[in-house]
C-alpha cells in the first residue's frame, strides 16, 4: 500500500463473521482488544485485510454496527471483489482474471431447477457470485448434481458450502485463496511482499486461505466442523496452521504470539500501566493508552485517585490548547479537570472508546503529529471525530507531553448535543 514506505512487517488477512467479529459477544470485548493492539503496535508498518463472504452492501452494514477498524484492503463476496482503503476503490483488474468460462445467466438458470436452493437477498447476488441457503442434510446431493449440470455447459465454476447453511457459486478462478494469491503477486512485483502473513478463519469458505504457501494460519476455537474437517484431510501436518483455544479476534491475538509475529499483549490487557512498563516508544501507543484510560475513568474501572490525575496532568502542556469539534477552544488543563469530575458517569453503561486509522509523522527532532479517528459509543449511539495531536518529548525525560489537540466531526457522526463530547 502507498502509505507504507516498504514491505509490511505483518499482513493479517481475516474473515469477519465469527472470526474477527464475535456475534455472541454483545460488548465486542475480543474485537476491541484486537483494535487496541493493532493501532498501538501495527498500524504504522503493517497491513490489515478483511476477507469476507459479505457483499459490499452488508459489509458496510456490519461496519456501522460493530467497532471494526478500517482495513487497508477488503476482499468481499467470497473472493470475487477486491477494494482498497477507506474509499473502497475497486480492483477491476482482479475481475478480469476469472471471467473466462463464466456465464451468470446459465448459473442462474440451472440453480433455479433445484427447489432446495433458496436464494439469498438481492444484495448478495453479485456479478461473479450467485448465493443460496441450503439445508445441510441435502447439501451433498445438491452440490453433486449441480456441479454435473454446470460442467455440461462447459462452465468452470466452484461451489462453496459454508456454515452448514450457505452455498455460493463462483468462477473457478475466484475465491478467497485466489484473491489473496493475486494480492501477494502484486506485492511481489512491487518489491513489497509482507515479511509475515497470518490468515484467519472459521468456516468452509475460508479453507482456501490456508492453502497459500508460506503463510501462517489460525482457525479460531469456534471454527465450524467443515473447516476442521478440511484441515484434518489436507493440512494436519502443517505446523504453521493452528486451531486456537480462544474465540474470534482473541484467537488471532493468540496466533500472533504463538508464531512470534510481534507484540501480542493488547493495551486492554494491561490493567495498570504504572506497574507494567511497555518498552515501546511509540506515539501511536501513547494515544491508544490515553484514551483507554479515559474510557476506564468514565466507567469507574480504575481507582479514583488524586495521584493518578496529577500524573495525567503532568503529561499535558500547561499552556496547551484543545480545539473541540464544535470549534471552541479551551485550555487542555481545563479539559482534564472536567474529565476528573466525570469519574464513573458511564459506569454500568455499554460505553466504549476506540481509535482507528492511527498515523504518525515526526515533524522535528522531538515532535510528532498523530492523526486518528476517535470513536465513542454508548449503546447503539456512535460518535466520531478526526483527531490531531501534537506530542513532544522536550518537556520530560521519559514519555510524551501533549501540546495540542484538534478535533473535527466526521460527517453524520457528530453529537446533537455538543456538550456530551469532552475529549
Amino acid at each position: 500500500m502507498d502509505r507504507l514506505n516498504g514491505p509490511p512487517r505483518l499482513m493479517i488477512v481475516s474473515d469477519l463473521d465469527f472470526t474477527m467479529v464475535d456475534h455472541e459477544d454483545p460488548q465486542n470485548l475480543s474485537l476491541i482488544r484486537f483494535n487496541a493492539l493493532w493501532e498501538a503496535y501495527y498500524r504504522h508498518d503493517s497491513l490489515l485485510v478483511y476477507s469476507t463472504g459479505r457483499s459490499p452492501t452488508i459489509y458496510r452494514q456490519l461496519r456501522n454496527e460493530k467497532p471494526l477498524l478500517t482495513p487497508d484492503i477488503t476482499i468481499m463476496s467470497v473472493g470475487t471483489e477486491i477494494a482498497y482503503g477507506e474509499s473502497m476503490l475497486p480492483d477491476y483488474g482482479w475481475e478480469q482474471c476469472f471471467k473466462l468460462n463464466w456465464d451468470r445467466d446459465v448459473v442462474t438458470q440451472e440453480t433455479s431447477k433445484f427447489p432446495q436452493l433458496v436464494p439469498q437477498s438481492d444484495t448478495e447476488q453479485r456479478p461473479h457470485k450467485v448465493s443460496f441457503f441450503l439445508e445441510k442434510p441435502k447439501s451433498l446431493e445438491v452440490i453433486k448434481a449441480l456441479s454435473e449440470r454446470l460442467e455440461k455447459h462447459g462452465l468452470d465454476v466452484k461451489i462453496i458450502y459454508s456454515n452448514g447453511t450457505a452455498l455460493d457459486v463462483l468462477p473457478k478462478g475466484a475465491g478467497k485463496g485466489q484473491a489473496l494469491a493475486y494480492l501477494l503477486k502484486k506485492f511481489k512485483a512491487n518489491g513489497r511482499i509482507p515479511l509475515n502473513s497470518l490468515v484467519c478463519g472459521d468456516s468452509g469458505n475460508d479453507a482456501e486461505l490456508f492453502t497459500i504457501p508460506e503463510v501462517y494460519g489460525v482457525m479460531v476455537s469456534n471454527a465450524q466442523e467443515e473447516l476442521l474437517q478440511w484441515h484434518a484431510e489436507n493440512a494436519k501436518n502443517n505446523p504453521n496452521i493452528i486451531h486456537s483455544t480462544e474465540r474470534c479476534a482473541s484467537g488471532i491475538i493468540q496466533a500472533i504470539g504463538k508464531f512470534s509475529l510481534g507484540p501480542n499483549v493488547s493495551p486492554r490487557d494491561i490493567r495498570d500501566f504504572r506497574k507494567c512498563r511497555v518498552n515501546i516508544f511509540s506515539p501511536g501507543h501513547e494515544v491508544v493508552k490515553f484514551y483507554l484510560f479515559y474510557e476506564r475513568w468514565r466507567r469507574a474501572e480504575v481507582e479514583k485517585s488524586d495521584q493518578l490525575m496529577e500524573n495525567l496532568k503532568s503529561s499535558f502542556y500547561s499552556l496547551g490548547t484543545f480545539v473541540h469539534p464544535s470549534g471552541t477552544e479551551q485550555p487542555m488543563n481545563k479539559c482534564i479537570d472536567m474529565m476528573e469530575s466525570l469519574y464513573g458517569d458511564k459506569q454500568g453503561k455499554q460505553y466504549c472508546v476506540w481509535l482507528d486509522r492511527v498515523s504518525t509523522a515526526q515533524i522535528g527532532s522531538d515532535a510528532w503529529l498523530v492523526k486518528f479517528d476517535k470513536w465513542e459509543s454508548t449503546g447503539e449511539n456512535r460518535l466520531c471525530c478526526l483527531t490531531t495531536v501534537l506530542l513532544t518529548t522536550k518537556q520530560v525525560e521519559e514519555g510524551f507531553t501533549w501540546m495540542h489537540i484538534h478535533q473535527t466531526w466526521l460527517d453524520g457522526l457528530e453529537a446533537k448535543d455538543q456538550t456530551v463530547w469532552l475529549l
